[in-house]
């Protein structure tokens, strides 16, 4: 079954809890949390504070992206704020295999992300240590952009290659996801959908869910 992790990212951040309990009835499995340093992208969003509070209130699986340098420095405090699956990116970690093998060892569940530049072939050597693989479709920093088509040969590949040594890790994909997508992602072996402004955004975002999960079932 696909799943989805609506973005924080694009939530009324006057009114998080609301909007999160508006998805998290829709049935949507994941909260996707972006954590922006305004080092490794050039924005800045929520932090330690806000993922533990919300965190006493909401009990969808809390998905953090750490979107930051030196990930290893936060790694730990972000578990112990909540964090069920810390992601951290290929091109901040200057020893990944150590930094997935960590998240693992503080009882997290462990990610890697690749921005659009970074070929697949970069997270092959890593692929036993990771619950889920992220591609992003658009380069990160900022909600509301347009999906970029031409990273499907990669995620492709990163199925494939999960596929030829039996690893059984979610695939998921961030970055200008909708219906008008979903399908060619899922096609080419996306199996979690990040969508930010096509579900938060939505005037009704239990239609939103409803109408990107009938999206992605069309293949």
């Amino acid at each position: 079954m696909i799943k989805l992790a609506p973005s924080l990212l694009s939530a009324d951040f006057a009114a998080l809890l609301a909007d999160i309990e508006k998805a998290e009835k829709a049935g949507v499995e994941y909260l996707h949390i972006d954590v922006m340093d305004g080092c490794f992208v050039p924005n800045i969003t929520v932090g330690l504070p806000v993922i533990e509070s919300l965190r006493a209130r909401s009990c969808l699986c809390f998905d953090v992206h750490l979107m930051i340098e030196d990930p290893d420095r936060y790694v730990e405090r972000f578990i112990a704020a909540g964090a069920d699956l810390v992601t951290v990116h290929v091109e901040a970690c200057r020893h990944l295999h150590r930094t997935l093998s960590h998240i693992k060892e503080k009882g997290a569940l462990a990610g890697v992300a690749l921005n659009p530049a970074t070929p697949a072939a970069a997270v092959e050597h890593i692929l036993h240590l990771t619950d889920l693989v992220l591609v992003m479709t658009v380069n990160p920093g900022f909600g509301g952009q347009e999906f970029i088509p031409e990273m499907l040969p990669k995620i492709r590949q990163i199925k494939n290659m999960l596929a030829a040594r039996g690893i059984d890790a979610e695939l998921q994909v961030d970055g200008g996801v909708n219906p008008s997508v979903a399908p060619d992602i899922i096609a080419a072996g996306g199996t979690v959908l990040v969508a930010g402004k096509s579900v938060f955004g939505a005037p009704d975002v239990a239609r939103a869910v409803e109408e990107l999960r009938k999206s992605a079932a069309v293949t």
